[in-house]
């Protein structure tokens, strides 16, 4: 087996793609995400512009939800970076998110196209036990893949995956998707509207490797293939029991599964606890990963946790091409 896997490897062909000139690293996409906002100032304060040969740019994405200490003011900015949104005509009654979803685009974008900025980091909290994860669309954008893996080598003072969201760019409804290349890091446990020194560490720790990786693939590093462990692809959502009647939410999650996120979830494994008393059981066929457990910003959406079925992927060589 490991044979033929290093065969596997070796018949892989090396990938050239152009250098990384310009990169961005947004904060406060959601007002009361505090590490990624305060990073951003940080960084702003420091008057850094450059990331070896790329140019930086530092962006506080959603200036009022973070006056307000809030996650959005009218609507979630994060769910607004569609192609359909971004083309929409604004009007008197446009909400503020959907005006600076477009100023981002035009910033940041404009997106899918040759003038989008090389590559955008966007920085996230979550009150859920995620520890380190760097959130995708695709496991075959292999800057973003190589990216990943050096973070996960590079940092050991938390566990590190990386999460995929399928989706064709035109559906892509976050702010990473404005660049050639994007990805979310997202860092919990971290209560909203506060800021954790831990956690705003590791995330610090994360962009300083992401920043490092793209100095040494300009500078005509080669980086090796081989297989990235640790991959979660969604599969579905799971929603909370509510009252039929009153649309209360009936339960909460079992503490088998409280702040066990990426852990096991098998058929017949107690996932709620009933106020009541009762217990439900998952009656799913097959064996995923919950991840995004008791996410506090996704009550309103009535979403408990999602499911994830994890894979390993193969990588291959990846350098800069050259003129």
């Amino acid at each position: 087996m490991r044979k033929k896997m290093k065969q596997a490897l070796e018949q892989m062909e090396p990938v050239s793609l152009p250098a990384l000139s310009r990169v961005a690293i947004c904060g406060g996409t959601h007002g009361n995400e505090m590490s990624g906002v305060y990073l951003v100032r940080e960084l702003q304060r420091q008057k850094l512009e450059k990331a070896g040969s790329a140019t930086l740019t530092t962006v506080i994405s959603n200036p009022r939800a973070v006056q307000v200490c809030k996650r959005y003011t009218d609507m979630d900015l994060n769910r607004c970076f569609t192609d359909a949104i971004l083309s929409s005509p604004v009007t008197v009654a446009t909400p503020y998110e959907v005006r600076r979803a477009q100023e981002l685009n035009t910033l940041l974008g404009p997106k899918g196209k040759l003038g989008a900025v090389d590559l955008v980091c966007d920085l996230h909290n979550t009150t859920a036990n995620m520890g380190l994860s760097l959130i995708s669309y695709s496991v075959q954008d292999w800057v973003i893949m190589h990216i990943y893996r050096q973070v996960q080598r590079k940092i050991t003072s938390a566990p590190v995956r990386f999460i995929l969201l399928d989706l064709p760019l035109a559906d892509v409804y976050s702010q990473d998707s404005l660049g050639k290349h994007g990805f979310s890091i997202e860092v919990g446990p971290q209560p909203h509207g506060v800021v954790r020194a831990d956690i705003f560490n590791l995330m610090k720790e994360a962009v300083d490797q992401t920043l490092d990786w793209v100095q040494c693939f300009n500078s005509g590093s080669a980086f090796e293939g081989g297989e990235v462990d640790d991959v979660y692809t969604f599969v579905k959502s799971v929603y909370y029991p509510r009252d039929p009647e009153t649309n209360q939410i009936t339960a909460a999650i079992h503490p088998q599964v409280q702040d066990r996120d990426f852990c096991l979830l098998h058929p017949g494994d107690p996932m709620f606890l009933m106020f009541s008393g009762e217990i439900v059981k998952y009656e799913g066929e097959e064996v995923l990963h919950p991840f995004f457990v008791n996410e506090c910003a996704y009550y309103e959406k009535s979403i408990a946790f999602h499911l994830a079925r994890k894979m390993t992927v193969t990588i291959p060589p990846l350098q800069v091409k050259r003129d």
